[in-house]
């Protein structure tokens, strides 16, 4: 999983996985989203690539890129532990925010 949040943490590998969650791409064509040169973009989707986020498969002279979803699946897993801290932390907000609303209401 370390790969992986490492892979996520740049931004244009992040642009290349947001391309690649509406379907499969060439790498010319993500290429073309990141404003970087193109040995840049064979590095980021290298990385992609070893960290098990993307796959490819060659079609002729073209390289196609489709997205792995399986381990953001591990991510988002890792992540629900502490999402359940943050839900009950802003829960508790919103009813500290509703009761001040319901007291300003009372002392009109």
């Amino acid at each position: 999983m370390e790969a992986v949040l490492r892979a996520l943490a740049d931004e244009s590998r992040r642009t290349v996985l947001e391309a690649l969650a509406n379907g499969e791409a060439t790498a010319g064509e993500l290429a073309a989203l990141l404003p970087i040169a193109r040995p840049g973009v064979s590095r980021h989707l290298r990385v992609l690539r070893e960290a098990g986020l993307v796959e490819v498969r060659e079609q002729a002279q073209r390289r196609i890129y489709s997205l792995r979803p399986q381990p953001l699946a591990e991510v988002d897993e890792w992540l629900g532990r502490y999402r359940v801290l943050w839900e009950q932390r802003l829960d508790a907000l919103h009813t500290e925010v509703a009761r001040g609303k319901h007291e300003r209401r009372s002392t009109r």
